[in-house]
Parts: structure tokens; C-alpha cells; sequence
């Protein structure tokens, strides 16, 4: 789908980039009293309540026990007019920890530059996807709790975007991002789970940023040729497309004859490839029902793994949350740093 002229989108208050905390790149929530105003600053405090039976979906009743807080979000530079609410909720059991997300979208962004064929040739679409991000502290992060995600998203006004950078100062602080993404991993029903450090990586899409993969398989890959002309890969006509709208690489046969495609035809340009590890520690469940996502991440308290944060329901986290609308750019950032606490 087309994106919306810049104009367009500040009135309809389209771009949104959550951040629990204040900024980061790439919420939560429970049982709370009245929600603050968007003015208000300081701390937004995130309340995860305790369930015995841990929730089903996206519409289980035990979400609507709690009211959801509303947290503020609001642009920068040219988009600093744009404001939203992200309504968090989120519920704990003894052994998992659960986010309800949900923010205004009058679009579906699943697009991700697809294929499609004008007739002669084989051109992109238009369009990136709608994400959310959530980035904790694994190490501290100095800063991080009062600032957020301003001390990691290096992006000062007076500097370009090709230098901001999305990394930890020094080594010994260490982040844990979860990256949901309408086009990349809602078709496997997760977040693609990261880990945040300095600037640096050897190689690699992140190279210039300090974001990194946790271990295991996942992400995506591009499908084109080698020359970048046109798709390399469709469906396997003799399998039923497990996510309908999306063509994942495990499903993905290489093209024999591209004169059985007619004009207007379409074909994914970047291919889910199936996650495990760490990486697929963030299950998600999502919907967009014309107006707004709604979007549901679970993941364990203790995974184990030296990548990811370990929630105590004892102690207190420091966090932030970011929104993208069709972008992977432009965003909103919430104006109130995030700390989430638990209780029973």
C-alpha cells in the first residue's frame, strides 16, 4: 500500500514511536488508578499483575480486570506536532511475563517494498511495515531509568540520520530488545529478540549500531535475483500457504518461468525464515482491525540465556517502548520514562 503525503500523516497522527522510557530505537501495563496526562512528566510506573491461569489471547477476560495505563507518545523534528496513546496493560504468572500493546493505526503496513509485476517488469511497492519495540536493561544502562532511550538512540537534532545510532556507551551495559514486526515476525507469531551494546558489529545489516541477534535462527531474507531485478522465489504451489499474505522460506520454491505471472501480480520482497533459540524467546499474537493494532508479547521470567534480561518480581525495570508506522525511521517516542514493577 502507498504511504500517506507527510502532510496527511501528521493529521491523522499516523507515525508513533513508543518508548518506555524516552527514546530508544527499535509497554506494559496493569490495574491502575487514573492515567496521567500526556503533559505530565517524571515516571510512568507499569504495574504487571499477578494471574494464576496466565491469559489466552489477545481477548482473554483476565486483561479486562485491569484498567490500561495510557502512555504518551510524541514526535521529533518535523513530526514533533504528532502525539498518540499507547494503552499498556500487562500480567505475570509464576513463570511468564505478558504485554498488551494497542495504538491507533488506520492502516495495515505488511508491504515491506513487495514485488510486483507492471506488465514488462518486476518493480517495488511502496511501503514498509508497522512495529513495536520494548528495550530493557540486561546490565545497567547508565541513565537509562531517568533519560531512556535517549542515552542509547544517539540522535541529536543537529546531526543527520545517517549518524544517529542505536548503542550502548561502554561494554558493560547491555540491553535486551524485543522487535515485533508486522511483516517480518507476526507471520511466525513473535518478536525477534535482540540484545542492545556498543557501536560496532563486524557485519551485518547492524554493523554501524550496537543492536545484535540473540543466538538461534530467524529474521528474514531478500528475494531477488542476483542482478536485484526481479523475485527469485513464490509460494510452492503445492503447499497452502501457512500465513496467508506472507511467503515464508520455508514455504519459498526458486522461480522456473516467469511468464506465468500476469500484470498486477505480487510477491513478497523479504521472506520470514522460521525462528528458534533464544531469538524465539518473545511469542506474539497480533490484530490490526482497521483502526488500531492490538499486539500481545509473552515471554518467559528466566529464559536461561546470558541475552536476555531476568525478570524478579521482587526488583524494579527500567524500560522502553517504541511504535513505527510503516516505517523503520520516523517514529514517536513516549514523553515519560517507564519503569515496570510487579505485584500480587
Amino acid at each position: 500500500m502507498e504511504r500517506l503525503p507527510r502532510k496527511a500523516l501528521k493529521e491523522v497522527a499516523m507515525f508513533r514511536w513508543l518508548i518506555a522510557g524516552i527514546a530508544v530505537f527499535s509497554s506494559a501495563t496493569i490495574v491502575f488508578a487514573a492515567a496521567p496526562s500526556p503533559e505530565d512528566t517524571g515516571v510512568m510506573t507499569i504495574t504487571a499483575r499477578y494471574v494464576k491461569t496466565p491469559p489466552a489471547g489477545i481477548d482473554d477476560p483476565a486483561w479486562q480486570r485491569f484498567a490500561p495505563v495510557q502512555v504518551p507518545v510524541a514526535g521529533r523534528l518535523e513530526m514533533a506536532d504528532i502525539k498518540e496513546i499507547v494503552a499498556t496493560r500487562a500480567l505475570y504468572t509464576d513463570n511468564e511475563l505478558y504485554f498488551l500493546l494497542s495504538w491507533a493505526d488506520p492502516t495495515r503496513s505488511v508491504n515491506k517494498e513487495s514485488w510486483q509485476f507492471d506488465g514488462e517488469k518486476w518493480v517495488h511497492l511502496k511501503g514498509d511495515e508497522d512495529r513495536v519495540a520494548l528495550l530493557f536493561e540486561i546490565d545497567r544502562i547508565n541513565q537509562f531509568s531517568s533519560k531512556s532511550c535517549a542515552v542509547v538512540c544517539h540522535s541529536p537534532a543537529d546531526l543527520s540520520r545517517s549518524q544517529w545510532k542505536l548503542a550502548t556507551r561502554t561494554p558493560a551495559e547491555k540491553g535486551d530488545l524485543w522487535h515485533w514486526k508486522a511483516a517480518r515476525s507476526a507471520p511466525y507469531r513473535h518478536a525477534d529478540d535482540g540484545w542492545l551494546t556498543v557501536a560496532g558489529n563486524p557485519s551485518g545489516s547492524y554493523r554501524e549500531t550496537g543492536r545484535r541477534n540473540d543466538a538461534g535462527a530467524g529474521g528474514d531474507v531478500k528475494n531477488e535475483t542476483p542482478d536485484g531485478s526481479r523475485p527469485i522465489y513464490m509460494q510452492d504451489p503445492a503447499r497452502k500457504p501457512s500465513a496467508p499474505g506472507f511467503l515464508l522460506l520455508e514455504e519459498a520454491v526458486p522461480i522456473t518461468d516467469y511468464s506465468i505471472f500476469k500484470t498486477g501480480d505480487a510477491i513478497p520482497y523479504r521472506l520470514p525464515v522460521k525462528p528458534g533459540g533464544s531469538r524465539f524467546d518473545v511469542k506474539a499474537e497480533s490484530r490490526h482491525d482497521g483502526s488500531r493494532w492490538t499486539v500481545m508479547l509473552q515471554r518467559k521470567l528466566n529464559t536461561g540465556q546470558e541475552d536476555d534480561v531476568v525478570f524478579d518480581a521482587r526488583k524494579r525495570f527500567s524500560f522502553a517502548i517504541a511504535v513505527f508506522d510503516d516505517t523503520g525511521a520516523d517514529h514517536s517516542k513516549t514523553t515519560r520514562s517507564l519503569v515496570l514493577v510487579f505485584k500480587r
